[in-house]
C-alpha cells in the first residue's frame, strides 16, 4: 500500500492561490464548510495552508475591515500560522501516518513539489476501522 491509495486528487480538492482575496477565500471556505485549505502558487506548487483562524487574525488586526476592503487583501498578505507538511506521492505510508496524526489533511506533492492532492485523516481512520472490523469478524468465525 502507498500514499496514492488514500489520495484525493487535486481536481476534487478546494485549493486557493496566493492571489485569492480574503473575501473570496472566506466565501469558498464557507460554501464548502472547510476550516482549512491548501494554498498553491501560480506554478501549482504547494506553498502552505490557509485556515479560518489565519483569516480571523487578519480581521482582528484590522478593526473595521469590511467586505469591500477584504476584496483588496490577497492571501499572500495573510500570515499563515499553520503549515500542513506535505508528503511526496512516493513516500512511505508510515510518513503519511505520522503527519496525519497531527494534521486534518496531508498535502501530497510530486517530485517537483507540484500539488497533486490531499489525504484526509478521515479516510485513514475509516480504512483502519474497516481492518479492525474484518479482523474481529475473522476471530468470531473461528
Amino acid at each position: 500500500m502507498n500514499v496514492a491509495f488514500f489520495l484525493i486528487p487535486k481536481n476534487n480538492v478546494v485549493c486557493l492561490n496566493a492571489k485569492t482575496t480574503v473575501r473570496q477565500a472566506l466565501e469558498r471556505m464557507e460554501h464548502h464548510s472547510y476550516a482549512a485549505v491548501p494554498l498553491i502558487d501560480e506554478a501549482g506548487r504547494y506553498v502552505g495552508t490557509i485556515t479560518e483562524g489565519d483569516l480571523l487574525w487578519k480581521l482582528k488586526e484590522n478593526p473595521g475591515l469590511d467586505l469591500v476592503e477584504m476584496e483588496k487583501i490577497t492571501l499572500k498578505e495573510i500570515t499563515s500560522r499553520t503549515m500542513n507538511k506535505p508528503v511526496r506521492i512516493d513516500s512511505r505510508i508510515v510518513d503519511l501516518l505520522s503527519l496525519a496524526g497531527e494534521q486534518n489533511f496531508v498535502p501530497v506533492v510530486d517530485d517537483q513539489d507540484v500539488f497533486i492532492g490531499i489525504v484526509r485523516r478521515r479516510e485513514i481512520i475509516e480504512y483502519c476501522a474497516e481492518l479492525i472490523k474484518e479482523k474481529e469478524l475473522d476471530r468470531t468465525r473461528h
